[in-house]
């Protein structure tokens, strides 16, 4: 499995910022999003089934959108309302069925107040 994941950057509080994630190596039920705060563990932030059901993090809700390509190639997140604690390290994953869970190598997201 390769994850490849991109769109990181600076960005000012209340800006907006969507992640990429371009997955292959086999064919995924699930992919998200997981993300790490500095000085923090990684944590679930967001996750999109075949089926289309979303499943989202109490911080993420109402303002991070999770979605994939038709292909399910790609999965991306969609950042609004970003703010400085929204900082950190954003790891996409996904899931197969062949070899379980999967994490990108990360990018690095920073919100200046």
């Amino acid at each position: 499995v390769q994850l490849q994941a991109s769109g990181g950057g600076l960005v000012q509080a209340g800006g907006s910022l969507r992640l990429s994630c371009a997955a292959s190596g086999s064919v995924f039920s699930v992919m998200g999003w997981y993300f790490q705060a500095p000085g923090k563990e990684r944590e679930f932030l967001a996750s999109i089934h075949t089926s289309g059901r979303t499943n989202y993090v109490g911080s993420a809700k109402g303002r991070f959108t999770v979605s994939t390509d038709n292909a399910r190639n790609t999965v991306y997140l969609q950042m609004d309302g970003l703010q400085p604690a929204d900082t950190g390290v954003y790891y996409c994953y996904v899931f197969s069925n062949r070899y379980g869970n999967d994490w990108g190598q990360g990018t690095l997201v920073t919100v200046s107040s």
